[in-house]
């Protein structure tokens, strides 16, 4: 089976044909496709800070954050910026090369915008790529964040039009796809993913990756979470979702967006390493590393490192920014390797 052309005319018939391939056609299709575009050994690690949790006004109904539902979730204010330099430093010494800063908001106002500001700045100074999840934006505060040296802006579509309703009813599909909009107006990248186990059908799978693979530019980034069932949320009784039909998720997000990072993300405190691994040939090339994932768990540091060293998975070392990479190399105009992965020479220099 041949790799997949850049698309964005996908119907959604087309993407639900893709989910009912038997698997192994879609494994061999996803890793070709996967091969053709990316550096199939390496994978990005980014980490995620929460910098304001709790006390959301959102009904979102998998969120631990809403302040609609009981969940034990203490409220914390903004977190001050030389623990979020703090953090991040952290971060980077612990391999990750990617800091993204989520706060419970569901639109930040002027002073939050602000502050997030100034720990964008901090963080590119360590030479980081940044990320940050505040909510709506409009186009003014878009091209703040992006003035301050903002990279990545994750807003989420969560999943299909037709059953969005379902799970969230204080904001519109349309605000979310508006948002997306006003970020990529600014130059920023952006990421966009959705949830997989909340009660959808396959069909609603297929749309929302339609959805997305049919935006005027692919996100550069495609979180897939399998949902955490938080108890206190209105989802904390949904079934676990199939871990084969989590995989297909990952291998069609691949074959539709192909030069997408697809993102192993949420759920995967819960993963065993051989459903990961199956996840990485379908495609999957980037993950969330250490810390909490927002106000849910994370595989620890050392199991990921044991893990990627099983598979022979190196880091990913970030696309040339504008600020010098985190993989302990200053590179030179003699210095030739893709953003995915060194040459040689590169690595001899490289911090593992």
């Amino acid at each position: 089976m041949s790799t997949t052309p850049l698309r964005h005319d996908w119907t959604v018939a087309e993407v639900e044909a893709l989910f009912a391939l038997p698997f192994a056609d879609l494994m061999f299709h996803a890793q070709s496709t996967h091969r053709a575009n990316h550096d199939p050994n390496s994978v990005q690690r980014a980490t995620l800070l929460s910098i304001k949790t709790g006390a959301c006004p959102e009904d979102c109904a998998y969120c631990p954050q809403s302040v609609r539902y009981d969940t034990g979730l203490e409220r914390e204010t903004l977190v001050p910026l030389d623990e979020v330099r703090t953090r991040a430093q952290a971060a980077k010494d612990a391999g990750a090369t990617r800091f993204c800063m989520g706060a419970a908001w569901r639109s930040p106002k002027k002073r939050d915008v602000e502050a997030v500001a100034a720990m964008i700045r901090e963080v590119r100074a360590l030479g980081m790529e940044t990320c940050a999840t505040l909510g709506m934006l409009n186009s003014d505060q878009a091209r703040e964040l992006k003035d301050a040296g903002l990279d990545y802006y994750n807003h989420n579509v969560d999943t299909s039009p037709e059953f969005y309703g379902e799970i969230i009813t204080t904001r519109t599909y349309q605000d979310r796809l508006d948002t997306l909009a006003a970020v990529r107006e600014a130059g920023l990248n952006v990421c966009c993913g959705g949830i997989v186990g909340m009660g959808e059908t396959v069909r609603d799978r297929a749309s929302m990756l339609a959805t997305l693979a049919n935006l005027p530019q692919h996100p550069e980034s495609v979180p897939i979470n399998q949902l955490v069932r938080v108890p206190g949320t209105p989802l904390a009784g949904q079934k676990e979702v199939d871990p084969f039909d989590f995989v297909r998720t990952i291998a069609v997000a691949r074959v539709v967006m192909p030069k997408a990072a697809v993102r192993l993300s949420a759920g995967r405190e819960v993963m065993s390493d051989e459903l990961q691994a199956m996840c990485f040939l379908a495609g999957a090339n980037s993950i969330f590393y250490g810390e909490r994932l927002l106000t849910t768990g994370n595989p620890d540091v050392a199991r990921d490192r044991a893990l990627f060293d099983r598979l022979g998975i190196m880091p990913m070392v970030p696309a040339h920014n504008g600020t010098q990479p985190t993989d302990g190399h200053v590179h030179g105009p003699d210095c030739n390797h893709t953003p995915a992965r060194p040459t040689a020479a590169c690595n001899a220099t490289r911090q593992r």
